[in-house]
């Protein structure tokens, strides 16, 4: 077991498609191999990609985000994660949404958060990481 770590919603995009064979084994092995967050806003984006990009039924989505929720520490964000995710968007110009991943992250205390839309090898606030695990591929 290694350190917390936190993923994005595209890591567990991969972790249920079928086409991207590399990437499903990575993103599996990170879940598998670590004490591993997620944030409500990650369940709700992974439900929306499910069902608009994969055509998956609502029942598929239902089993997925069951799955998702057990594999991994679920965080809820709240008024304070929004507030911190406004200064983390303007300190560092990511996207608000962006911005709500990294503030979720640092409220779970990880040391790296998982993402490939990310800037990779970023250092946030001094205290997390910011990794694509497939930047190698």
């Amino acid at each position: 077991m290694s350190d917390s770590i936190f993923l994005d919603t595209n890591i567990l995009v991969y972790a249920y498609s079928d086409t991207e064979l590399q990437k499903q084994t990575i993103a599996r092995k990170l879940v598998s191999e670590n004490i591993s967050f997620i944030s409500t806003q990650v369940l709700q984006e992974l439900s929306n990609t499910l069902s608009r990009k994969f055509k998956k039924s609502w029942l598929e989505i239902t089993e997925a985000v069951k799955e998702v929720s057990l594999s991994n520490l679920v965080h809820a964000n709240n008024e304070a994660t929004i507030q911190q995710a406004i200064k983390i968007a303007e300190q560092y110009k990511f996207s608000f949404y962006d911005s709500l991943i990294i503030a979720s992250a640092l409220e779970c205390k990880c040391a790296k958060l998982y993402s490939e839309d990310m800037s990779h090898g970023q250092l946030i606030e001094k205290q997390i990481t910011i990794i694509n695990p497939f930047a190698s591929l």
